[in-house]
């Protein structure tokens, strides 16, 4: 015990400790010493604390949502130029991350060449879902395909499917950058139908609704898919030049 130490402090903390409240445990001194400063009584000394705690849990909670999320990087909503893409419909964007439409278990679908802002938004969404307390899981189309494929082959496929079950949200980027063998799209159907009505999704695609059928095989499949998808949903549309471009562009420019 050092000489500022009360009996009551090392008590406390010991207490703190055991009942694993480490942030409560880190504050207390310092929130103490702040409520004596402002004349506080106990039970606003009591309230700072404790909402110190929620806070920080709350915190590391979103960041483990994140994480079990995949997202290849993290990016938000405010490293979004929307000045650069006026086609994006920026309240809808700003609606769609309060995170209502997950209550009605609506879908999002992302529309727009390559390089035009998709995937960002997509994450950005996806990473609001997280910090909502949302489950979420971030997929490119061909690695979900070959994910279920191997889960099949595996004979793990049922568990695969209750795993995605228990999501608030499933991200499924670039879906038509690579035709599916007929095997891969029947099982992405079965996730798009499977999802219909149990929990959200986000699609982002370069392809205009007719030429679905190149990724998904059958006309039969893609009608089937786009009715599901598109029965609840809100479409953002990305266009102009792509931001990958106006960079090549910027730096010929430079060095020029």
């Amino acid at each position: 015990m050092t000489k500022t130490e009360t009996k009551s402090t090392v008590l406390l903390k010991h207490h703190l400790k055991s009942l694993r409240l480490p942030t409560m445990l880190a504050e207390c001194e310092k929130v103490a010493r702040r409520c004596a400063a402002d004349n506080a009584d106990h039970l606003a000394f009591l309230l700072q604390l404790v909402e110190q705690e929620l806070i920080e849990r709350e915190r590391k909670a979103a960041e483990r949502r994140q994480k079990a999320a995949r997202f290849p990087t993290a990016k938000g909503t405010d490293e979004f130029d929307f000045s650069a893409r006026p086609s994006v419909n920026k309240p809808l964007v700003l609606e769609l991350l309060t995170g209502e439409y997950l209550d009605r278990r609506e879908n999002i679908l992302l529309v727009g060449p390559s390089g035009t802002g998709k995937t960002h938004l997509a994450m950005a969404l996806g990473m609001a879902a997280c910090a909502e307390g949302r489950r979420v899981r971030f997929f490119r189309v061909t690695e979900l395909v070959t994910t279920i494929l191997e889960a099949r082959e595996e004979r793990v496929l049922l568990r695969l499917r209750q795993q995605l079950g228990k999501l608030d949200l499933l991200v499924l980027d670039e879906l038509g950058y690579v035709p599916a063998s007929k095997a891969g799209a029947e099982l992405l159907f079965d996730v798009i139908a499977t999802a219909y009505e149990r929990y959200s999704l986000i699609v982002t695609t370069n392809l205009p609704f007719e030429n679905w059928t190149e990724v998904l095989g059958s006309e039969r499949l893609t009608g089937a898919a786009l009715d599901r998808l598109t029965h609840r949903c809100h479409i953002l549309e990305t266009t102009r030049e792509s931001y990958r471009l106006q960079d090549a562009k910027r730096r010929k420019r430079t060095a020029g």
